[in-house]
């Protein structure tokens, strides 16, 4: 009955890297990452029994973004990526780790909208 079994769709966090990845795609692959992310991410920070599924699926996409987030040398273009894992976070209710992340942040621009959006991390 193996014909009939779907199977599940790879998420993009998961796939291999072929190669060193420059500055601009590792900032387009965070984006890409976190835009794939983010229903799974609101759908634990909506309800406390989230299946575990959901949160183990958030978990690996925001530990991948960060890894390759900090391969990346030029510092907005690192910025605006650990923003948009920040939203992740902040999208999970994951206030631990947005917390740290925001901290690491060092364009003062980018951390005033950040705390403009999110008074929490303050």
């Amino acid at each position: 009955m193996k014909w009939f079994a779907r199977r599940q769709p790879a998420d993009i966090w998961d796939e291999p890297i072929p190669g060193p990845l420059g500055d601009i795609d590792a900032a387009e692959r965070i984006r890409n990452i976190c835009e794939a992310a983010r229903a799974g991410a609101e759908a634990v920070g909506s309800s406390a029994q989230t299946a575990t599924r959901e949160r183990e699926r958030y978990e690996r996409a925001a530990r991948v973004a960060m890894e390759i987030a900090m391969k990346i040398a030029d510092d907005l273009m690192r910025d605006d990526a650990v923003r948009r894992i920040v939203d992740l976070c902040m999208k999970a209710n994951d206030l631990k780790t947005a917390q740290i992340l925001f901290r690491a942040i060092q364009a003062g621009w980018i951390r005033e909208g950040i705390q403009r959006d999110y008074p929490a991390l303050t």
